[in-house]
C-alpha cells in the first residue's frame, strides 16, 4: 500500500538525452564525493590510538567478561552501544538502535578482515537479550553497564556509539568512534532510499517543493503504528516482545 499521495511533485520530464547529460554531471560529483570518503577512511588509518583497560567488565549470557575476551582471538573489535530504555517494555525502545541493529545480518565478511562485531547495550543483560533474542538478532551481545562510564570516557554515555579497538597481544587499544549520524555506516536502507527521487522524505532533506516529506527526524522516522518498525514483522511471526519471560539456553 503506497503512503506517498498521488499528487505529490514529481520531477520535470525530459528526453533520454537530456536526463543522460545531467546525470553524467550529477555523477562527476558523485566520484568526486566518493575520492573524499577515501581520502577521510585514510586520513582516519592514520589515527593515533589510546591504550584502555583490557580487564574492562561487560556482562554476557555466562557472567561477567573482560573486554580482551570480546574479541574473540581477533586483532580487532566494532562495537556498536546501543542505547536501552531499562525496564520499559519492547514497544518503547529506542527505534534508532532497532534500525541500525537490524542491518547487521552477516559477519563472515567483517570476520574474513579479523574483525568481530559486537553490540554492547548500555541496559541490563537479561531484558536486553531478551530483545534481542525476539528480535532475531544473532551478533554478539553484552551489557556494557559494569564498565560503561570507563568505556565512553569523556562521552555522553545514553547515546549510540560506534566505538573501534584494537588488540595487540593482551593489550586494547581505541583507535576511532563515532556518534549520531556516524552510526549510519550500518544501515544500508537510508543509503538506498537517498538514490530515490523522494529520498528519505524527511523534513530536513533539501527537496524540491511538494516532494513528500510525512516522516518526522524525531525518531518517528523509524516508527510504524507506535513501535519501531522492524518489530511487526517479528509479531507476525508469532514471536513473544515480553522482556520479562526467562532466556531461552544459550542466548
Amino acid at each position: 500500500m503506497s503512503t506517498i499521495p498521488n499528487d505529490a511533485a514529481m520531477p520535470r520530464p525530459a528526453e533520454r538525452a537530456e536526463f543522460e547529460s545531467a546525470l553524467a554531471a550529477l555523477r562527476r560529483r558523485e566520484k568526486a564525493h566518493t575520492r573524499e570518503g577515501d581520502a577521510i577512511a585514510a586520513a582516519r588509518r592514520r589515527l593515533p590510538m589510546v591504550e584502555v583497560d583490557p580487564t574492562m567488565e561487560l556482562t554476557g549470557a555466562d557472567g561477567p567478561v573482560p573486554l580482551l575476551d570480546v574479541f574473540d582471538g581477533r586483532r580487532q573489535l566494532l562495537a556498536y552501544y546501543s542505547m536501552w530504555h531499562a525496564g520499559h517494555a519492547a514497544a518503547q525502545q529506542y527505534e534508532g538502535c532497532t534500525w541500525v541493529t537490524t542491518q547487521v545480518a552477516e559477519l563472515c565478511y567483517l570476520h574474513s578482515r579479523d574483525i568481530t562485531f559486537a553490540v554492547f547495550c548500555q541496559g541490563p543483560y537479561p531484558e536486553s537479550a531478551r530483545y534481542r533474542e525476539f528480535m532475531g538478532w544473532t551478533m554478539p551481545w553484552y551489557s556494557a553497564l559494569p564498565s560503561l562510564d570507563q568505556l565512553l570516557i569523556g562521552r555522553q554515555a545514553g547515546m549510540m556509539h560506534l566505538v573501534c579497538y584494537l588488540r595487540d597481544g593482551d593489550r586494547v587499544f581505541e583507535t576511532y568512534w563515532t556518534t549520531r549520524r556516524g552510526v549510519e555506516v550500518m544501515d544500508y536502507s537510508l543509503a538506498l532510499m537517498d538514490l530515490t527521487v523522494y529520498g528519505r522524505q524527511e523534513p530536513w532533506e533539501d527537496s524540491p517543493p511538494g516532494w513528500p516529506q510525512r516522516w518526522g527526524g524525531d525518531g518517528s522516522n523509524f516508527r510504524v503504528d507506535g513501535r519501531p518498525a522492524a518489530q511487526w514483522s517479528r509479531l507476525a511471526a508469532g514471536r513473544s516482545d515480553d522482556l520479562t519471560r526467562p532466556l531461552s539456553p544459550q542466548t
